[in-house]
């Protein structure tokens, strides 16, 4: 498998942001079903310290093997190492704790609330400009992903615990959104999600060692697929593409894409975990895929507005 796309990431044309998006949406989405089934054989910190400082060894070694230069200053090293913490130590490292006694359907139900706060605060922030047409499709989106999350919660069969640590990971999201579009690092989003990979890593080394035991890992085919997916698939592909996607559309447009995680991750965790998907899980879907309309599409147009302009 070739991994020289990512390098090149920084400066692609339009036409390739739509395969962008939907490879982001695959990945992201059934990351949620290759994190359940992980959690299940692995204790979450040790997972998620072996699979960031796995991904940071191999990103930083293809560069290196590659032979080229190294394209970060010190402060965007450092950013980038600061948003690792947010949006990977924190962020999987609360989500999986919360996988262990939350479905993965609700799992990726929670975590797609991020749009709405990035909106907010992209607009306090970032002064990213919140349009009646933004505005409508993030009620629109807040709607179907509640109209699901409720009558999953109906059910019952989540555990308050896990949900808590879920709506921590989603705080730790937003963070790192916000953190990457206000100190907006240059230089190669290849090798920053390297040093992002990596402290990540060494942040969650000693929490995994102290609280967790390599006594609860069950080794078997489940967990060995889970780890290659969340580590090459998720770690190493997926956060480059998010990063390509928060320069390219900005943050609340590149979030909004967080409203498709809910149908895909149920539809994932369905057909690979047999969780249950009722009809009224399936209604939310329409107000979630109008509302990603309504938020993406002025984005869309400035980004082929300013792509025409090169």
């Amino acid at each position: 498998m070739s991994l020289a796309p990512p390098v090149t990431m920084s400066r692609p044309s339009f036409n390739s942001l739509p395969l962008y998006i939907v490879v982001f949406c695959l990945l992201w989405s059934f990351a949620f079903v290759a994190g359940k089934t992980a959690v299940t054989y692995c204790p979450p910190l040790i997972l998620l310290a072996a699979r960031f400082s796995l991904a940071g060894v191999l990103i930083l070694g293809i560069t290196a093997l590659r032979g080229e230069r190294w394209s970060l200053s010190l402060r965007d090293a450092l950013v980038f190492a600061v948003i690792g913490v947010a949006n990977n130590a924190l962020y999987l490292g609360l989500g999986y704790t919360g996988l262990q006694t939350v479905s993965a359907g609700l799992g990726g139900l929670i975590v797609s609330a991020n749009p709405v706060f990035t909106a907010v605060f992209a607009a306090l922030l970032l002064n990213e400009q919140l349009t009646w047409r933004k505005i409508a499709g993030l009620l629109l989106g807040i709607v179907g992903v509640g109209m699901i999350v409720w009558h999953r919660m109906a059910v019952g069969t989540d555990s308050l615990h896990g949900i808590l640590f879920t709506l921590a990971s989603l705080a730790s999201i937003v963070v790192g959104t916000i953190l990457f579009k206000l100190l907006a690092p240059k230089g190669s989003l290849w090798t920053g999600n390297g040093v992002q990979n990596i402290a990540a890593g060494i942040v969650l080394i000693p929490f995994a060692l102290t609280l967790s035991s390599v006594d609860d890992i069950v080794p078997n085919w489940q967990l060995l697929s889970s780890f290659a997916f969340l580590t090459l698939g998720g770690s190493v592909l997926g956060y480059v593409i998010w990063f390509h996607l928060l320069r390219v559309c900005g943050a609340t447009a590149a979030s909004a894409y967080h409203f498709l995680m809910p149908p895909l991750a149920m539809m994932f965790a369905w057909i690979v975990l047999g969780e249950h998907v009722a009809f009224r899980d399936l209604l939310g879907v329409i107000p979630v895929a109008l509302g990603i309309y309504l938020v993406t599409r002025p984005a869309a147009a400035t980004a082929v507005t300013a792509t025409a302009s090169r």
